[in-house]
């Protein structure tokens, strides 16, 4: 890498300040960090172009150069002044001054336009947006709710849970972001939801899905049941004869729709007997000619 300042330019030592200039402003044109994002070799030129002309743009530092007196850094101090005033910005862009720019901005051709708008958006930069993670539980999921995240720093988010929102949902909550530089206003934060398992729901698109325990008796004669739901139990009717596997549909007791309404709650009947041996079942069963007649497995069952 060249670290004369006179063949970083391009220009000879006898070059007048005018071609010193010129020469800077063509490199400068062709490497500037906001004509070629994210392009760190043509960054590192840049830096290296921008030393070259603070020194030869400047007729004492020039001549002082020239007499040996300092070197291509600069007699007190290594870092020129060009970058040295952008590494110190607050928002670490390397580029939010316009110093060393200043003669260039008061053209009216489409450099100097770049640069008094770049000047500008930077200067009023919006703040970034800021990500956090939020586990919620199923229930809250559906019927929605309020929560609180606490931060980093200390301090607390309160995230307001739309009713119906599905895992891996973004939400984003205007205005709670980093804050911005000047007039620019602050970022968001975005929310990414986590909705926990429940031992008790599933979740099918606008549905929820329960498998119910019932008696014998309840299934043999059917009857009244306490049913849980989001919003709390309700009660429902099990038909006489009812099977495991029967499903049952509990209308609007499922995940609210983006259109209005909501899905339904379907049940699942399960048919559980008693854990310890009941005497009197075992002696009904023993005498029920029928039920020994009956094979399930020969798709009898209905």
């Amino acid at each position: 890498m060249a670290t004369n300042p006179y063949d970083v330019l391009g220009v000879s030592s006898s070059a007048s300040a005018a071609d010193i200039q010129k020469a800077y402003r063509k490199l400068a044109k062709k490497l500037h960090p906001d004509l070629n994002p994210g392009d760190k070799k043509a960054e590192e030129k840049f830096k290296e172009v921008a030393a070259a002309y603070d020194l030869l743009g400047d007729a004492e530092k020039r001549k002082r150069f020239d007499d040996g007196e300092i070197d291509a850094s600069g007699a007190e101090q290594p870092q020129h002044h060009f970058y040295r005033d952008f590494a110190g910005a607050d928002d670490g862009h390397p580029y939010t001054s316009g110093a060393g720019f200043a003669d260039f901005m008061d053209g009216e051709d489409p450099f100097a336009g770049l640069l008094k708008r770049s000047q500008r958006a930077r200067a009023n930069r919006r703040g970034a947006d800021l990500h956090y993670r939020l586990a919620i539980d199923f229930v809250d999921s559906i019927t929605g709710g309020n929560k609180r995240i606490t931060l980093p720093d200390g301090g607390a988010l309160d995230v307001k849970i739309p009713p119906g929102l599905v895992d891996g949902q973004i939400l984003r909550l205007k205005g709670k972001g980093a804050p911005g530089t000047g007039k620019g206003g602050p970022g968001d934060a975005l929310i990414d939801v986590e909705v926990l398992p429940d031992r008790r729901f599933t979740r099918d698109g606008d549905n929820i899905s329960l498998e119910l325990p019932i008696s014998l008796s309840e299934a043999v004669l059917g009857g009244r049941v306490r049913v849980p739901t989001p919003t709390g139990e309700v009660t429902m009717s099990v038909p006489k004869g009812s099977n495991t596997g029967t499903t049952l549909r509990l209308r609007g007791k499922g995940a609210p729709r983006h259109g209005g309404g909501s899905g339904d709650e379907l049940v699942k009947l399960k048919i559980v007997l008693p854990n310890s041996p009941d005497p009197e079942l075992e002696a009904f069963v023993s005498g029920w000619g029928k039920g020994k007649e009956f094979n399930p497995r020969e798709g009898g069952a209905s």
